[in-house]
């Protein structure tokens, strides 16, 4: 099955940034005379992603011109928070505009070149009510861990702290929208704590290691590091 609509988290402040890019959204940031989220986009085309839903924020109008200029009217929307509802908030608000039953969400200030054909089969084989793309790491203390049992299913969600090696959370996730929905969860709650960690023992969400190029740049050092490795 392929899974042809994505929902980008766009309303980021980036905090972190400050120093370095001021007064844009994070995914907004400069990257070699582009926003960051044009390289995030054309990823996402290439996979076969043809339905793009914004879940927007902070300076929600940085986005209209790019956006404009970027893909046809017809296949994007965006949906502004009018307060911040938190990540599992803005997934909430922004997935009841997605027609089908499943649906991929990602942070639009973060890049992790997975293969989503692969995913989605994984999750549709499995029945899952989520399934995380999952990035192998050495020598990492920004991130927590996630550790699978033998078939793949959540273990654990493991603290930030200093690992020698283990599977990072890479942001890219395919969700069974009805279940999702199901859950009654309040308007404002993050994603990570409140529905993956809290939630994870009891529903079928599963990881997905995936080998492909990962960058965030929601520090300065990785936003740098940015500048040389995406080009055109």
């Amino acid at each position: 099955m392929q899974i042809t609509e994505a929902i980008i988290l766009a309303g980021g402040l980036g905090t972190r940034l400050k120093s370095a890019v001021p007064d844009v959204p994070k995914c907004m940031a400069p990257v070699n005379g582009r926003p960051f989220i044009a390289y995030v986009i054309e990823l996402l085309h290439q996979q076969g992603i043809k339905e793009f839903i914004f879940s927007l924020g902070y300076r929600s109008d940085a986005f209209t011109d790019f956006l404009g200029g970027m893909l046809p009217a017809e296949n994007y929307q965006l949906v502004v928070e009018k307060e911040p509802l938190g990540t599992g908030g803005a997934i909430q608000l922004a997935c009841r505009n997605v027609n089908g039953d499943h649906m991929i969400t990602l942070n639009g200030d973060s890049i992790f070149k997975v293969d989503l054909a692969s995913q989605c089969d994984f999750h549709v084989a499995n029945g899952a009510d989520c399934t995380l793309s999952l990035k192998y790491l050495e020598h990492f203390d920004r991130y927590g861990a996630v550790t699978l049992n033998p078939d793949r299913s959540i273990a654990a969600f493991e603290e930030k702290k200093y690992y020698e090696r283990g599977l990072i959370n890479g942001g890219v996730y395919i969700i069974n929208k009805n279940s999702f929905l199901a859950e009654g969860l309040p308007e404002k709650f993050s994603f990570e704590t409140d529905y993956l960690q809290s939630l994870y023992a009891k529903r079928k969400m599963y990881g997905f290691e995936q080998k492909g190029y990962f960058i965030d740049i929601g520090i300065p050092e990785d936003y740098q590091r940015a500048q040389k490795e995406l080009t055109d």
